[in-house]
């Protein structure tokens, strides 16, 4: 399949290399028992990655390393290497979308046109309107067929081959099987879901939490607080998703229990690096400055606190990390108030 993945981040940079390499291979001691086994991928699929910086891409093609993202990953030399989008999705039957949230309206209105498959891996939600970004998708590519690819995924542990499991999700059955299909490989275990708002909204709102998550490791904070912010964490994220039409049992899953465990623990995490830096002091302002990566999770907060408020939903802990990064919170006093709510019966 000709495949095109916009943007050449981390995380659009390892599934590049994860669709074109016919040879990655399977670090698990337990080999996935689905073809083609003995951990390679015969042939690959023709891949062209985007990027919107022509200097990235000279330095990819010169080097042959993403350097400032994946950091010692060799990269394929056979991909196509394009910083035009319209040439870009030129002859593509598949379109995975990469960018950041902040980019991704701008991005994919210039797939208007595409009648074709496209895949968002992008966790996010636009301010503006509350959709994810498949909601975005139906807008900038109505003739187009959509679905998300979203689970605990970090960029760096797919690029080396790292046992990971993730979901794709459509409310299209055969376009989630096409991607299973596409994306699958012994050390890469591509479940499938209907529930493709689910999905995206617990892939984003994990990222929320995760910022909570770095506070209390910047503030000195154990394994016991972190275990009640994940457990109440996505008791929150399951109360507004459900609100918003997803489906409660998906949240349980790779994309929501799964993907908030390994953003909240990680140390490859983004979101919960950027909450460490503000639990230990530092201004958020020079925080978003100085980080080479997005932190989904700071814009986020923004629209799952404005989509809460709309719906009327109780979201302790999107409240606090809201006040901590848009209104000036002391972080000290944000836990404080977090804890010391009225006592209540576990829901």
């Amino acid at each position: 399949m000709n495949v095109t993945v916009l943007g050449a981040g981390a995380w659009g940079t390892a599934l590049a290399r994860l669709l074109q390499d016919s040879g990655i291979p399977n670090q698990s001691p337990h080999p996935d028992p689905l073809p083609p086994g003995e951990g390679k991928v015969p042939g690959g699929h023709q891949v062209t990655l985007w990027a919107h910086e022509p200097a990235r891409l000279d330095e990819l093609a010169r080097s042959g390393v993403n350097e400032r993202y994946l950091p010692g990953i060799p990269l394929p030399k056979n991909w196509r290497l394009e910083s035009d989008v319209a040439k870009a999705a030129d002859q593509a039957e598949c379109i995975v979308v990469a960018v950041p949230s902040k980019a991704f309206r701008e991005v994919t209105c210039a797939l208007a046109n595409f009648r074709g498959l496209i895949v968002s891996v992008t966790k996010g939600i636009e301010y503006e309107t509350g959709l994810t970004m498949s909601g975005v998708l139906h807008e900038t590519a109505p003739g187009a067929t959509v679905a998300a690819l979203s689970g605990p995924t970090l960029a760096l542990e797919v690029a080396k081959g790292i046992p990971t499991a993730i979901v794709a999700a459509s409310e299209d059955a055969s376009a989630a099987q096409t991607v299973q299909q596409l994306f699958h490989r012994p050390a890469f275990r591509v479940y499938t879901s209907s529930d493709l708002l689910g999905v995206e909204l617990g892939g984003a709102l994990k990222n929320v939490v995760a910022i909570a998550a770095g506070v209390g490791d910047g503030l000195g904070f154990g394994d016991n607080s972190k275990a009640a912010l994940i457990t109440r964490g996505i008791v929150e994220i399951r109360r507004l998703g459900v609100a918003c039409g997803a489906q409660a049992e998906t949240f349980s899953g790779l994309s929501g229990l799964g993907d908030l465990t390994v953003t909240c623990y990680s140390r490859l995490s983004r979101n919960r690096a950027f909450g460490e830096r503000l639990g230990r002091g530092e201004d958020v302002e020079r925080i978003v400055a100085t980080s080479i990566t997005v932190a989904e999770g700071y814009p986020t907060a923004r629209s799952a606190h404005k989509l809460a408020q709309r719906l009327k939903i109780t979201t302790p802990i999107i409240d606090e990390v809201h006040a901590m990064l848009y209104e000036g919170k002391d972080v000290r006093q944000a836990v404080q108030d977090l804890t010391a709510r009225e006592s209540k019966a576990e829901d």
